[in-house]
């Protein structure tokens, strides 16, 4: 008989090899790759509680302001009494005003005022700022794919051993200039930090989370197909463990009907005719706001192995993802038309690294006569499929299947620069197949 994989003892013995390495290894870094919801800013806490609990002070380095004040939050709840120190920028509001309810935690824009703490964290921005100071013996630099490796090498003098946690399959480093000058150089600035750090180190171990807690059984597999070929990994569920309802029935639109598939499945599609559209295509729009309203109206409610009572899918647990940020104003103008507020609209780089219980997503080639790097970039998809507990609704034109067979990649090739693999036509493909089961045709 095959033994059935215990998600929560892979998921200990991968955290288990990795506090090992940070401790009592002699590496001067460690890589950790994470699927989206397999516990990394909790793996990030427990590994700065455990440095700090064996006498050795560390600085953090997130990439977001954001970012760092919800480490800072969640370690002063695991550890109320550990000093804490939140670097931060001399902008008029710098942080989360929920931070001043701290008692352990001390904040400045000085990192001489925070010497001594057993725990400093801030942004890499703010860190590279910070000189003439005694190193750490300690980083820990999370959201590691996200830290372009400039910005590494801006911070790297600061500490002598770091670990890096983050998640190979989101959106790649923002950068405002192009950088073709530097494709395939060792040293291109706008590479990820732990791709330009491995391809200079490539003995440094590394590890990776093994179990997605929060992708539901019904989308584990897909994303981890489609955006994790060589890491694959699996839900820390399985099918039943989570299920949603609603108390209103159903009124036979499209909206409703698509809810109801994907309140069963997990995945949803509407499809909408094919047609080229204006970015901010105004029937998608009003399909993903009613899609929402309905879903709200409707009285859902989820069970899960958080409550195995009914729990109600309000406002802030839902999410629209958009490619664009005019789409996104689209929505929200759709949205307050229909009475609906609470719900986060944004796109999939403000998305990134939140969790919600049900998403329902504007597919970013959807109405579009071509198919753009951008578009194609699989990041993007990765994002906006993974950011779901229970179910994700996917709004999209019908035809985008054959816009990709009928524009094939015109980027060019260049010498040294490692191809993505999956690549953006691929991964596309792998989760339309996906969606076509789970299609509902709708003409508005």
């Amino acid at each position: 008989m095959t033994a059935v994989l215990d998600p929560g003892a892979a998921a200990a013995r991968a955290t288990d090899a990795i506090l090992g390495d940070t401790l009592r290894g002699t590496a001067r870094g460690i890589v950790v790759d994470s699927p989206p919801g397999a516990g990394k800013s909790t793996l990030v806490v427990r590994a700065a509680l455990e440095l700090a609990a064996a006498g050795r002070p560390l600085m953090v380095v997130a990439q977001t302001n954001s970012q760092v004040d919800d480490l800072v939050v969640r370690l002063a709840e695991k550890a109320p009494d550990l000093p804490v120190g939140r670097l931060h920028s001399s902008d008029s509001d710098p942080y989360d005003k929920v931070l001043d309810g701290l008692d352990n935690v001390r904040k400045s824009a000085k990192a001489a005022d925070l010497a001594g703490l057993d725990i400093v964290i801030s942004t890499a921005a703010k860190w590279a700022h910070v000189k003439n100071v005694e190193p750490w013996g300690h980083a820990i630099v999370d959201e590691a794919y996200q830290m372009r490796s400039d910005a590494l090498l801006a911070v790297a003098g600061l500490f002598e051993r770091a670990l890096f946690v983050g998640d190979p399959g989101q959106l790649d480093p923002f950068s405002i200039v192009g950088a073709d000058q530097w494709a395939g150089l060792s040293y291109d600035p706008s590479a990820s930090a732990v791709s330009t750090l491995l391809a200079h180190n490539p003995e440094l171990p590394q590890h990776r989370l093994p179990v997605s807690w929060r992708l539901p059984a019904s989308a584990a597999p897909l994303v981890s197909d489609a955006f994790y070929p060589f890491t694959p990994f699996r839900s820390g569920t399985d099918h039943g463990d989570r299920r949603m309802s609603f108390g209103v029935p159903s009124d036979g639109s499209g909206p409703d009907r698509v809810l109801d598939e994907a309140a069963e499945s997990g995945w949803g599609l509407l499809e909408l005719p094919a047609r080229h559209t204006p970015r901010t295509d105004p029937e998608a729009v009003r399909a993903v706001a009613l899609v929402v309203s309905r879903l709200l109206d409707r009285g859902g409610a989820a069970t899960s192995e958080r409550s195995p009572a009914p729990v109600p899918v309000t406002a802030d647990r839902v999410a629209v993802g958009t490619a664009h940020r005019d789409q996104a104003a689209a929505v929200r103008a759709a949205l307050t038309e229909l009475g609906v507020t609470g719900v986060a609209v944004d796109t999939a780089n403000r998305l990134q690294g939140r969790e919600f219980d049900v998403t329902v997503i504007l597919h970013p080639l959807s109405g579009r006569p071509d198919a753009t790097a951008f578009h194609l970039e699989t990041g993007r998809l990765c994002v906006l499929a993974s950011r779901h507990r229970h179910a994700c609704v996917v709004v999209c034109r019908e035809g985008v299947a054959d816009l990709l067979d009928e524009h094939p990649s015109t980027e060019p090739v260049q010498l040294g620069v490692t191809v993505k693999f999956p690549d953006g036509w691929e991964a596309n493909h792998a989760v339309l197949a996906h969606l076509r089961e789970h299609r509902v045709p709708w003409r508005p």
